[in-house]
């Protein structure tokens, strides 16, 4: 069963909504790009504790700061492996495991605005021809043990959707399919919101 967002509406499910229904993007309709300033972290680059602990991790997928279970469940795979793949934890369970908490949460915000979409990536340069649709989000991560103040940290990312022959996105990086650009986003932004948190004095 797949479901549809209206691409005329500024309130979209995002590209997910694509990617689930990938039998709807037929070849050169529309091509996704993502943003070129965000890359992905080697495994090697995360800052790993001189002792790993478990951890249970919670994910959330939100449109607009809204609740998205579908989404949810079409990213939390995505997450998880590549949380586990980061290293920094010696078990990874979406249930207790008698380790620490640490909640991912992936918001798609809508970027109707040109300001806003000038201000929110520096890596995307805008002026762009043709049909185009932007998706930005925001991954936020708080990992929390026993008493202690939840570490959280922030990162950003953004799709965009060039509709028909609108061109090539100036400082976008083109993806083979809807499906790919929405996997390379949650790794990247996932990742670098881990760099962030294995970085922190606070989490060794």
């Amino acid at each position: 069963m797949s479901f549809i967002a209206s691409r005329a509406s500024f309130v979209r499910p995002f590209l997910i909504a694509c990617a689930a229904a990938a039998a709807l993007l037929l070849s050169g309709c529309a091509t996704s790009y993502l943003d070129g300033a965000v890359k992905d972290v080697p495994d090697s680059q995360f800052a790993k504790p001189a002792q790993l602990q478990p951890v249970q991790v919670v994910v959330e997928f939100q449109t607009n700061g809204k609740p998205n279970a579908r989404a949810t469940d079409f990213v939390k795979p995505m997450v998880m492996e590549r949380i586990k793949a980061s290293g920094l934890f010696s078990d990874v369970q979406d249930k207790p495991n008698g380790g620490a908490l640490l909640s991912v949460q992936i918001n798609n915000v809508a970027l109707i605005d040109d300001a806003y979409k000038k201000g929110f990536l520096t890596g995307l340069t805008f002026g762009i021809k043709g049909s185009t649709v932007t998706d930005g989000y925001v991954c936020t991560v708080s990992y929390s043990r026993g008493q202690s103040a939840a570490i959280v940290k922030t990162s950003k990312h953004a799709i965009h959707t060039s509709m028909g022959s609108g061109g090539d996105v100036p400082g976008g990086v083109k993806a083979a399919s809807t499906a790919e650009a929405v996997t390379i986003m949650v790794r990247q932004i996932v990742g670098v919101a881990l760099k962030d948190l294995s970085d922190d004095p606070a989490f060794k």
